[in-house]
């Protein structure tokens, strides 16, 4: 089977003039749409509008072309801008490119090494504490365009972010706020009125049109755009070949790795999300490699990290696209809107764009999901919170990290508590037994000079020790002992290094192990590992039946030492 198919290639199979009409129709309102959110995302990150547009374009081709999904649409998203923007205050736009470059080749060897399917198990909480985490980053950094506090700089720090703007609060500019309150509005009410026109779209068009309107004949001069702090050229850029030194390679591996993270877990949530609504199958390795590819060719002509953006491609889904040729109309689209009316976007107030970006993190916020999760046991709840508070006070580098781990221990003593060994006494019940042959009630007795213990769930790390208490802490010395293993689905090497002690141990006092019920993956897993030979592989017995009666046997003889 080979690794890389893009869905490019199966689309274009059957593809007729009616299918071409309905991409080219998708392809150009997505495309419309993306235009203000790219310079949205880039202006927020800390970069050039211009930055953006190239990203969502470039990107946009790419994934399409070489990704794995038929509809994804690809490019800059606000989950990155907190990435983008600490990489930016720590190392530079160098640094970023570097780490753009870095997570890239890690997308890639994702997809080579079938990650694809690995990465959509990162547990919930863990996606819905960083998401939600995001979005209140995202919210937290509009606040001062959103109001128009006037303030020589923001601090990067959460906390200190918010005591600045409780400080300077005084400073608010009404016209700014009001610019800011119309966008926010406009966007949430437009799509009650229209289903075609893109709520971002009327907001911007309304609030440009309202501030030159006042600037021009009311004299109001407050509200800032994008013109009074950047410099717009609609000119495309040429390639851009990073400086890369071994040193900043090393330094930034922990940003280019939690971009890499970021960016597969959104493209692939958004491409299955995608599936649910045509009936398609995206490729998650294609779609890896495909979205490395792109983060590869972004940055050489100045662009920044871009994945799959799930809000542009359900956009793209209802309106009819269904092959990756509406998403290469997007990005012609949008490279030619970037030609003729980027002079233009320099009219546009930037508190139009802080309440876009506040809408945006709104629906990023999940908070329905967030809610429900407190509602669910203890470790999902820890699990989320600490991601959560982590991605706001320190970043997400670290949160994904500690939530992951806090996740895996968690789990790990979940299981733990969910395995049992106990010791049966006397008679055994095999009514419900799934390794034994009998159809009928029945009750085994226990021959005298056996002991009979059971696991109960997974035999691994977090079990093994609480096996081990058992077991040192009976005094008595039976002549066998039997080990049912009818309900360990797995075991790891601490199980096998467990039952190779118990098993050494008793021969030296002259005990003789036997094993019941062993499944076939777990007696392959023995036997690979040599304990076969050691217990005697006609001491692996199939079903409790035979391992009484083998137990009985060697019972009768006697005692070795």
């Amino acid at each position: 089977m080979s690794l890389f198919k893009p869905a490019l290639l199966s689309s274009l199979k059957n593809y007729n003039r009616q299918h071409l009409a309905k991409d080219l129709i998708s392809g150009s309102i997505v495309g419309v749409v993306a235009f203000p959110l790219a310079i949205v995302f880039a202006i927020a990150s800390g970069v050039n509008p211009e930055d953006g547009i190239i990203t969502a374009a470039v990107a946009g081709f790419v994934v399409s072309v070489l990704g794995g999904s038929k509809v994804q649409i690809a490019g800059p998203t606000g989950a990155f801008i907190g990435i983008i923007y600490g990489i930016i205050q720590q190392y530079g736009v160098g640094g970023l490119t570097v780490a753009t470059l870095m997570a890239g080749a890690f997308l890639i060897l994702m997809g080579a090494l079938r990650l694809g399917t690995i990465i959509k198990f990162i547990p919930y909480p863990i996606v819905v504490g960083f998401t939600s985490g995001i979005a209140v980053t995202i919210f937290s950094t509009q606040v001062k365009d959103l109001l128009g506090l006037q303030l020589p700089s923001v601090p990067a720090d959460f906390i200190e972010k918010w005591i600045c703007y409780a400080r300077h609060i005084g400073s608010i500019d009404l016209w700014t706020t009001a610019t800011g309150l119309l966008s926010i509005a406009i966007i949430q009410l437009t799509p009650k009125f229209s289903k075609t026109l893109p709520g971002t779209l009327a907001a911007i068009l309304v609030t440009t049109i309202g501030a030159l309107l006042l600037r021009q004949y009311a004299g109001v001069g407050s509200i800032e755009t994008i013109g009074d702090r950047f410099t717009i050229s609609g000119q495309l850029p040429g390639l851009r070949l990073p400086d890369i030194s071994w040193e900043a390679v090393k330094s930034l591996v922990g940003p280019a790795l939690t971009i890499a993270v970021l960016g597969a877990i959104e493209s692939l949530l958004s491409a299955t999300v995608a599936d649910g609504m045509t009936g398609n199958h995206h490729d998650s390795n294609t779609e890896l490699i495909g979205q490395g590819i792109a983060n590869l060719a972004t940055p050489l002509f100045g662009g920044i990290p871009a994945t799959g953006a799930i809000a542009r491609t359900m956009i793209n889904i209802n309106n009819g696209g269904r092959s990756p040729i509406a998403g290469v109309t997007h990005a012609v689209v949008l490279l030619l809107i970037f030609l003729v009316l980027m002079p233009y976007a320099s009219y546009i107030p930037m508190a139009c764009l802080a309440g876009v970006l506040v809408v945006v993190s709104y629906n990023m916020s999940g908070w329905r999901s967030f809610r429900r999760i407190l509602h669910n046991p203890k470790s999902d709840v820890t699990v989320l919170l600490i991601t959560f508070f982590l991605t706001i006070i320190v970043d997400l580098t670290v949160a994904i990290e500690v939530g992951l781990i806090a996740a895996f221990i968690l789990f790990m003593r979940r299981m733990a508590e969910n395995t049992d060994v106990r010791r049966i006494s006397r008679t055994i019940d095999v009514n419900d037994d799934v390794d034994s042959p009998l159809n009928q009630e029945e009750h085994l007795v226990i021959p005298p000079g056996v002991d009979v213990f059971e696991i109960n769930g997974p035999f691994f790390f977090g079990t093994g020790l609480r096996f081990e208490d058992i077991m040192s802490r009976i005094d008595k010395k039976p002549r066998v002992r039997i080990i049912r293993m009818r309900k360990v689905p797995f075991v790891d090497s601490t199980g096998i290094h467990n039952l190779t002690s118990l098993c050494e141990s008793s021969q030296k006092d002259g005990i003789r192990i036997v094993l019941s019920g062993v499944r076939p993956s777990v007696h392959a897993v023995l036997e690979k590992s040599g304990f076969n030979e050691l217990v005697g592989q006609e001491n692996i017995c199939a079903n409790i039946q035979i391992a009484l009666s083998r137990a009985a046997a060697l019972a009768a003889q006697p005692r070795k030492r």
